[in-house]
């Protein structure tokens, strides 16, 4: 029998490389799927190269895009600052500056075409709507309504080849479980980046949404996160 073939979008952040680390468990040949869309944190493409390496990924394309020529957000736009220790986290009402206009939207977008290329009809994607940052992007809502579009929008899914499915593994998972489950599958979160803006050693700051997060993700896990960091101050 044919392995099983998905599409993966890896950031080389903690969520999508454990998500990659799923699909493989699952069985799954993977593709793997990156984008430098002009992006303050590019170190993180680095880190996706060696993740997509680590995890035996099939192929992995990284993709230029500009995002920032939109603007809209601290990651994407040098004027706009990082937010940096903030009370709410993980319980914020508000969307803060780093999330970036539709970016998960685009994201998909490339990975469905590039999976009916391939002829492949299921996509990975390492949105977490439990410990995170307040994205719209990040819910099961979008997913579902995305996934609902790629099989009205496809000629193979309109052709009846195939139906497309976005698999999100880790939706419902708390940071520590999630850090739990790569581990458990031998991952070395050593490979990966996740800080918005890190210093020009490429340290993580330890101060950012993404960086704090994670921390406490290792801490509730009972481990500790091998990246350097400039603060590690929760």
């Amino acid at each position: 029998m044919d392995e099983k073939r998905a599409v993966v979008l890896l950031s080389g952040g903690l969520d999508s490389s454990t998500t990659l680390a799923l699909a493989r468990r699952e069985g799954f040949g993977c593709y793997a799927l990156t984008f430098l869309y002009g992006q303050r944190h590019q170190c993180e493409i680095q880190a996706a190269r060696h993740v997509a390496q680590s995890l035996g990924a099939l192929e992995h394309r990284v993709i230029e895009i500009d995002l920032g020529a939109l603007g809209g957000s601290s990651l994407t736009d040098a004027t706009l600052a990082v937010p940096k220790d903030r009370d709410e986290l993980g319980t914020a009402t508000d969307i803060p500056t780093t999330y970036v206009p539709a970016r998960n939207t685009v994201f998909l977008s490339y990975a469905l075409a590039w999976a009916e290329v391939l002829g492949v009809f299921d996509l990975f994607i390492g949105v977490n709507s439990t410990d995170y940052s307040g994205y719209p992007d990040c819910r099961a809502e979008f997913i579902a309504a995305y996934e609902a579009m790629a099989n009205l929008a496809t000629a193979a899914a309109v052709e009846g080849k195939g139906r497309y499915r976005v698999h999100t593994p880790i939706i419902e998972m708390s940071k520590a479980e999630i850090i739990r489950a790569g581990t458990e599958l031998g991952f070395d979160y050593a490979l990966t980046h996740s800080c918005y803006d890190p210093d020009p050693q490429g340290r993580s700051c330890g101060r950012c949404d993404s960086c704090r997060l994670r921390l406490k993700g290792f801490a509730e896990a009972g481990l500790e996160d091998p990246l350097p960091y400039a603060s590690r101050g929760l």
